[in-house]
């Protein structure tokens, strides 16, 4: 039997199509490219704005439409938040939470028997422990990810992932620890730790998010390591001590900020001062060597006047982010902002986007400009078209043109241009 994965959204939705894998490889099947001929079709779906639930009905209809014999799974976030909606769709004969993705064996054999469509939608609870199903490898990846926390106990106004996620939950030490070390036979010399509240790690068992980062630190075979995205306000003065002695760790912070603005942030419920992420991020350049900062902005929320913009406008460009995900806010039905007043005109939105990203542009361009004539070590994933592509320990995009696969090696590279949305170099 073949099986075939169309995966969308975060890290965590990567990993956990991993762990489906893992399971339909135990049990003999075949994995293949969801754009060739399978039996089976799993989407793995993402809920966080109403597009990525658009996008996962579209897919859903798709696979169907191309595949007319074929058994389609719809599992992940969007059937979790809304299992009435996910079970309307008759094109998917098996619909799984994300709660229940470990079930997937029982859930094909079922409906297999039954030739009826099948749903399994279990709601989380709070006094959930993490569950996770531990891999060997990921496939198609140079890097691999591990998923060390899950849940979010936020409650962000615009945010529906609490609902999708349930609540915080650490993954044990013990089971990370014998991950890292399979991963690390397995060859892999990078890891990049996962999770939704990634930096909640720890609060719910008396542990702290650097005792896992240890187990990297000290693992043989294992180069380095980086963290996710993380909330700020999480980063302690005693986590930032903790990293700054794990010569592993790779200084890149990708923390969340949503807003340079105050009076936004308080109605977006966050937990920070635009005083305070900057403090943090001024307190992380001055601790870390050749570290770089990226984040997430939503522009156009309810509310936002022209001078709460150029607010955070002005504190992008103080912060000095090597990358900003910009996006427009979308209103997600399920949350206290769906109904928020004063809600800002899409074309206002746009604009602001654009003005925005446009600003954030250029620091990144400065960013990368100002490694030209350094030589850094690169990590190089999977080749494509003669050009080798690959990363910085701080996550820099860089580019050599070389005729042989250098895949999964960490190599010196003089850089000496800028070449699409990093720089390119010459292999020392």
């Amino acid at each position: 039997m073949k099986a075939a994965f169309y995966t969308l959204g975060c890290k965590v939705n990567q990993y956990e199509t991993q762990e489906m894998i893992s399971l339909l490889k135990n049990e003999g099947y075949e994995i293949i490219n969801h754009k060739q001929k399978a039996d089976i079709y799993i989407i793995n779906s993402c809920t966080v704005t109403a597009e990525s639930s658009r996008k996962t009905r579209q897919a859903v209809r798709r696979f169907r439409n191309d595949n007319k014999d074929a058994i389609i799974i719809l599992t992940g976030c969007f059937p979790q938040a809304f299992p009435e909606e996910a079970s309307r769709l008759s094109e998917a004969d098996i619909i799984l939470g994300n709660k229940m993705n470990h079930t997937i064996i029982d859930a094909i054999t079922e409906f297999r028997l039954s030739k009826k469509q099948t749903v399994k939608v279990t709601v989380h609870k709070c006094e959930d422990k993490y569950k996770g199903i531990e891999i060997n490898t990921f496939d198609g990846h140079t890097r691999a990810f591990i998923k060390i926390q899950d849940g979010c106990n936020r409650y962000c106004s615009y945010c529906i992932i609490p609902k999708a996620r349930g609540f915080s939950r650490s993954r044990p030490l013990e089971a990370i620890k014998n991950e890292i070390e399979r991963l690390a036979k397995a060859g892999y010399k990078e890891i990049v730790f996962v999770g939704i509240n990634l930096s909640a790690y720890g609060l719910d068992t008396n542990t702290s998010i650097c005792d896992a980062l240890q187990i990297a630190e000290e693992a043989e075979g294992i180069e380095r390591f980086r963290l996710g995205s993380l909330e700020p306000d999480h980063i302690t003065d005693e986590v930032i001590r903790r990293l700054s002695g794990m010569k592993k760790f790779c200084p890149q912070f990708h923390l969340s900020l949503q807003s340079g603005s105050n009076p936004v942030l308080k109605r977006m419920n966050r937990h920070y001062t635009a005083e305070e992420y900057l403090e943090l991020c001024k307190k992380l350049t001055s601790t870390f060597n050749d570290i770089s900062l990226t984040t997430d902005i939503i522009v156009g929320f309810p509310g936002e006047t022209e001078e709460n913009f150029n607010e955070t406008l002005d504190f992008a460009k103080e912060c000095g982010f090597m990358k900003v995900h910009v996006f427009p806010f979308s209103p997600r039905e399920g949350t206290p902002a769906y109904n928020y007043q004063y809600k800002i005109l899409n074309s206002v939105k746009n604009h602001r986007c654009s003005v925005l990203q446009k600003s954030c542009d250029e620091t990144r361009e400065n960013f990368l400009k100002a490694y030209i004539g350094k030589t850094v070590e690169v990590l190089f994933e999977t080749p494509k078209n003669g050009i080798q592509q690959g990363y910085t320990k701080n996550y820099t995009p860089v580019a050599v043109f070389c005729d042989k696969d250098i895949s999964g090696q960490i190599l010196p590279v003089e850089i000496t241009e800028l070449y699409e949305d990093g720089v390119s170099g010459i292999l020392k």
